[in-house]
């Protein structure tokens, strides 16, 4: 389920086939954008293992696609909002190889060493938001 509103577009994240539709979403607009493939590449992996997070750490939840524009750059900004168990230490779960399940560990570090942009917000019993963004001059 997606819908748009002032270009933005609501993906639910609920199921693996729903991280492939945002896949694909973020390919789809960094290419209208004009980012190269080293960059939609990143971007896609950053998106993936914090919708993978949105999925095995909140219960599920929605991510938010949006274009960008500010001056001389355009870019994409994407945030992950679940309702889960909040994190407790987010300056430990940063923390590159940190992983509460079994995973790489490469999720949160790994997605702010590839966006431009990083910002989270979260606390125990309050869910967790995820926001990054890619930008391009032109």
């Amino acid at each position: 389920m997606s819908h748009t509103d002032a270009d933005t577009q609501h993906l639910s994240l609920r199921s693996d086939e729903d991280v492939v539709r945002l896949r694909q979403c973020v390919r789809e607009l960094m290419i209208a954008a004009g980012f190269s493939l080293l960059e939609q590449t990143r971007m896609i992996t950053a998106a993936s293992e914090l919708a993978r997070n949105t999925l095995r750490y909140g219960g599920g939840g929605e991510a938010h696609v949006r274009r960008l524009l500010t001056g001389s750059r355009k870019g994409i900004g994407l945030a992950f909002i679940d309702q889960g168990p909040g994190i407790a230490d987010i300056d430990l779960a940063l923390t590159e190889g940190f992983t509460t399940g079994g995973g790489m560990g490469v999720g949160l570090s790994g997605a702010r060493r590839l966006a431009d942009e990083f910002d989270i917000a979260s606390a125990p019993g309050q869910g967790t938001t995820v926001q990054i963004s890619k930008w391009k001059s032109f």
